[in-house]
């Protein structure tokens, strides 16, 4: 039953298109009942039909981008998918960091190259125009002899940012762009957001009660945190963790709740553990420091790597939120989930340096204990209720 329902709250996304997936079953029906015989009227009508079918394949692309959400950072998520006579005869998406990108999957996928000549790619973004970890996939589809590309968005990224598109017109292909490019930019927030302002992704999050606290007050880590997440939002979390880069907490949540930080209620990869903890007060033998994942930790007293744990020196005697996000960039971390405690969170707030937050409220009332974070500057993106929970999206609407 969990896993139905986390899998219809990762899902949310793409259903926010139901509207351009329905036109895909009744066009054929609007092309049938208004046969045009007039040139004009007909003309027209393709505009229509293919403005419309664009945005479906598009559509498309993006859903096929996020079956690998989490796995291709630095990398963006892409989808791509061959049309001939308005039937999908090929598709694929990128589906790890180092791997075929989508649109060699998608051309490879296609049975009769031949068709390859009077076929449409969709592709998310731009199509890649330089050697990375793989060839051109500009080339390839000059190679394919497909006349026409449709783009999404352009890649930010400025070894590509139009020089993709760029190639293909100067092959004689027919490209197209802009076509859902808010959502194509949503989908890649993270690598966008990466790119032109050279830090991570920055998603703050935290549980509270129905009267706005995050905790009971504790002094100690033998007593044990107020339990706010049910099971389902718990599991969620964890999906969570695998779809963004790093995770941080501040000393007293690593002493307090001594967490592991890690993917146990979720299939896929560790994020990077962060630890501010400016005079080293966590205990040398707590769970951050098992060595089970790459581990920072942010101090003023040493540099220093041990296994899989590093410790990194800051400058405390200034703001140190530009210091850590500047050595996040530079290690090519692309995304932080913030998790705590409050004075953290708050301290994110307070700098305007944040690009989603999620907060689960439960049906508590507690009276007194920690107060939540009150976020500022705001516009809910979704909310769900999850086992009796309410699960709220925001984004920042001023940066």
């Amino acid at each position: 039953m969990f896993g139905g329902v986390i899998t219809f709250v990762s899902l949310t996304y793409q259903y926010r298109n139901l509207v351009v997936y329905c036109t895909a079953f009744f066009l054929p029906l609007y092309s049938f009942v208004f046969n045009l015989n007039n040139k004009a009227a007909n003309k027209y009508n393709f505009r229509i039909i293919s403005k419309m079918n664009h945005e479906i394949y598009i559509n498309r692309c993006i859903t096929l981008a996020q079956y690998s959400e989490g796995k291709t950072a630095p990398n963006p998520m892409v989808g791509a998918v061959v049309v001939y006579n308005d039937k999908v005869i090929g598709e694929g998406y990128h589906k790890e960091y180092g791997k075929t990108h989508a649109e060699v999957n998608a051309i490879s996928s296609v049975k009769d190259k031949s068709l390859l000549k009077q076929s449409t790619l969709y592709v998310n973004l731009e199509p890649c125009s330089h050697y990375g970890k793989t060839p051109p996939c500009a080339d390839l589809i000059i190679r394919s002899g497909i006349p026409r590309v449709v783009v999404g968005m352009r890649d930010v990224n400025p070894k590509v940012n139009g020089n993709g598109i760029n190639m293909l017109r100067n092959a004689g292909i027919e490209v197209i762009e802009g076509v859902l490019e808010n959502d194509c930019k949503y989908l890649n927030r993270r690598f966008v957001t990466f790119i032109e302002k050279k830090r991570p992704y920055i998603l703050l999050k935290w549980a509270q009660t129905f009267d706005n606290f995050i905790d009971i007050h504790r002094y100690s880590s033998d007593v044990k945190p107020l339990k706010i997440s049910n099971k389902v939002t718990k599991i969620l979390n964890h999906q969570i963790r695998t779809q963004e880069a790093a995770i941080m907490v501040a000393t007293r949540t690593a002493i307090l709740d001594n967490p592991h930080l890690t993917v146990r209620k979720w299939s896929g990869r560790n994020p990077v553990r962060v630890l501010i903890d400016r005079s080293l007060k966590v205990p040398a033998d707590f769970n951050i420091f098992d060595n089970s994942t790459r581990t920072l930790i942010f101090n003023q007293i040493k540099e220093e790597t041990k296994a899989n744990t590093e410790f990194i020196k800051l400058d405390f005697g200034t703001n140190i939120l530009p210091q850590i996000l500047s050595k996040l960039y530079e290690y090519n971390i692309q995304s932080l989930i913030v998790e705590g405690g409050r004075q953290l969170l708050e301290s994110f707030v307070e700098y305007g340096c944040w690009d989603e937050c999620h907060v689960e409220v439960s049906n508590q009332i507690i009276k007194n204990g920690v107060a939540a974070p009150i976020l500022t500057n705001y516009d809910i993106v979704s909310k769900h209720i999850l086992d009796n929970n309410s699960c709220f999206v925001y984004k920042n609407n001023i940066i």
